[in-house]
């Protein structure tokens, strides 16, 4: 098995971050590239096998995505950073010079991707007509920022930096695509 490496491509503006995993079939990557843009990143990672979400782990998230998806969500780049506890100076240079955020930083950022994906899968199952065009990304960086019963009035923004806090932030999603209360 081959170690996770990061790597930049730059072509005409477009930057792309691999972390490039091999597994027993064969090599296979998980990039981010922005002119694809971060929907189509989530889909690829939601995709991914469990070899290349280790691969994933250990290489990092590409900063571009989390700038992006920061946007996305319609919050400022500064909350991310704080709620992923990655320093601002840190993720805004690996943000422009194509570099990953990597570590526990790197790990609270794969942990908001696997609250997208639970989150985009509750608005796939649903039967509303309002889903087909409805905006997880968006949805999902307006509830974070919402005290919760459940987490005693806290909001699951404050849980997104260690792999526990996003297991209760998981199961409170859960929660709510079963309808039941926590």
């Amino acid at each position: 098995m081959a170690l996770a490496t990061g790597k930049r491509t730059t072509s005409k503006g477009t930057r792309t971050i691999a972390a490039t995993a091999l597994g027993q079939a064969g090599g296979s990557t998980l990039a981010y590239n922005r002119s694809q843009g971060i929907d189509a990143y989530l889909k690829q990672v939601h995709e991914a096998t469990p070899m290349q979400m280790v691969e994933m782990e250990r290489a990092g998230v590409a900063g571009a995505f989390i700038t992006d998806l920061s946007k996305r969500m319609e919050l400022p780049s500064s909350r991310v950073f704080s709620m992923l506890r990655i320093p601002p100076a840190t993720a805004a240079r690996k943000s422009v010079a194509g570099g990953v955020v990597d570590g526990r930083a790197g790990l609270a950022a794969i942990g908001m991707i696997k609250l997208l994906r639970i989150a985009q899968d509750i608005v796939h199952d649903s039967t509303a007509a309002e889903a087909s065009n409805f905006d997880t990304v968006k949805w999902l960086g307006q509830w974070i920022e919402r005290p919760q019963p459940a987490l005693g009035g806290r909001k699951p923004a404050d849980y997104l930096d260690t792999p526990t806090g996003v297991e209760i932030v998981a199961q409170l999603l859960g929660a709510m695509r079963s309808g039941a209360y926590l």
